[in-house]
């Protein structure tokens, strides 16, 4: 039986969480991920079941919450006719096979290693950011044909791998081929969909030994973590996408950018140290 006075104020650390990841998927495109997927590493371990399969669950846990959060700002995006449906519909394939391959990967590394990658990653987001500039262009238009055969799978591939919904990686690379920042926010909500269904399906399959598996846990995904994120997820995700037509992007772009940094650094701490 969990001490009450060690429980309550880690449901309160998710409850938060939670809330703050809905309100970043709305308004950035970026998915809940990236800030739930510490969260939840953060309260499993505090509770004991910090194990070598642990990242699966934070993994698994958050990609099932944003399942839920990307549809339901896709759904608040496209109200505003922000979506971009013909890239979602020609980069739907190869990006779920990339989540599938995804999950496969993952199921076999050990958590140090998911949480030094995830670190690595999240350092280049945040940098990204931080110092990325609108005006910066690669095409005047979105990959086709090879080029995107290839980075479609790469997008679902490294998002599984950290439990994101994609738009960390989405958002860069429309705005890079041009696409609008508002447009590619909107879109980049359905690529979360698209990298979330079907990894969420594959890490269900993914068992987790009992005696290192917190209560409630299906698969690699924990139900009790899921409700309590999606409880204000639901709510906070349509409040982000209103905001994302209305708030000054560059400060806030900086202000995400300093809080990814320092989780990124910090798990890179716990993996290495």
């Amino acid at each position: 039986m969990f001490d009450l006075s060690t429980l309550l104020p880690l449901v309160g650390l998710l409850v938060v969480t939670s809330a703050f990841a809905g309100l970043i998927a709305g308004l950035l495109g970026v998915g809940g991920g990236i800030v739930l997927v510490p969260a939840f590493l953060f309260t499993f371990e505090t509770l004991g079941y910090g194990s070598p399969q642990v990242m699966q669950i934070c993994l698994a846990t958050s990609l099932a919450t944003i399942i839920v959060t990307s549809m339901r700002s896709v759904l608040s995006h496209n109200k505003k006719g922000a979506v971009e449906w013909p890239i979602l519909r020609a980069w739907a394939p190869g990006i779920a096979v990339g989540a599938l391959i995804g999950v496969m990967i993952a199921a076999r590394l050990r958590s140090d290693f998911l949480q030094a990658l995830f670190g690595c990653i999240a350092i280049g987001i945040g940098l990204y950011f931080a110092f990325g500039r609108r005006h910066w262009r690669l095409s005047g238009q979105m990959p086709t044909g090879v080029l995107r055969a290839a980075l479609s799978p790469m997008v679902g591939f490294l998002s599984v791998l950290m439990g994101i919904g994609g738009g960390s990686f989405a958002v860069p690379l429309m705005t890079l081929c041009s696409v609008p920042m508002h447009r590619a926010v909107a879109t980049a909500a359905g690529f979360g969909v698209l990298i979330a269904v079907p990894s969420v399906l594959a890490f269900l399959f993914v068992p987790v030994p009992a005696e290192v598996r917190p209560p409630a846990t299906l698969g690699s995904v924990n139900i009790g973590a899921f409700a309590i994120a999606i409880s204000m997820t639901l709510i906070t995700a349509p409040l982000g996408a209103k905001l994302a037509h209305s708030v000054e992007e560059k400060t806030l772009r900086r202000a995400f950018a300093v809080f990814i940094l320092a989780v990124a650094l910090n798990m890179l701490r716990k993996a290495l140290f």
